[in-house]
């Protein structure tokens, strides 16, 4: 088998358990966790709904039934801006922040529990190799 198809395989295998270990541990769905982090890294700063574009992967018109759910869910709020009505701000509400905070740790003990598979050293070369075939996407 060629490098670049054992990879394939390997990384739809471990994105699997990494899926299946967050549906188990949460309760949010991925597209919400995604959401949730975002946020969580802009204390400060308010988010359109079109800034989640790209972390999402998805259409206007699903990002927009989904943030409909987490306001339902109590993970969000959205506000008009004051000075343009057309715009509309996201917020994490208390409980979506906790809810970040929990899928935060969650990933972590991921992650953890994979890594301690590697001695130290070959954790560090891992993530220094990863970081080099992934740059193009770490730049985006």
């Amino acid at each position: 088998m060629q490098a670049p198809e054992e990879l394939a395989k390997l990384w739809y295998k471990y994105t699997q358990e990494y899926r299946l270990y967050m549906e188990q541990h949460l309760a949010l769905t991925e597209g919400q966790f995604i959401v949730l982090d975002y946020l969580l890294d802009r204390p400060m700063d308010a988010v359109k709904p079109s800034d989640l574009l790209p972390h999402l992967s998805t259409t206007p018109a699903a990002v927009t039934t989904l943030l409909d759910r987490m306001e339902k869910n109590g993970l969000i709020v959205r506000k008009r801006d004051d000075r343009d009505r057309r715009v509309v701000w996201i917020m994490p509400t208390d409980k979506g922040k906790s809810e970040g905070d929990q899928g935060r740790l969650v990933r972590r003990q991921f992650f953890e529990q994979t890594l301690d598979r590697l001695s130290r050293h070959n954790q560090q070369l891992f993530i220094y190799l990863f970081g080099k075939v992934s740059a193009s996407s770490v730049n985006d």
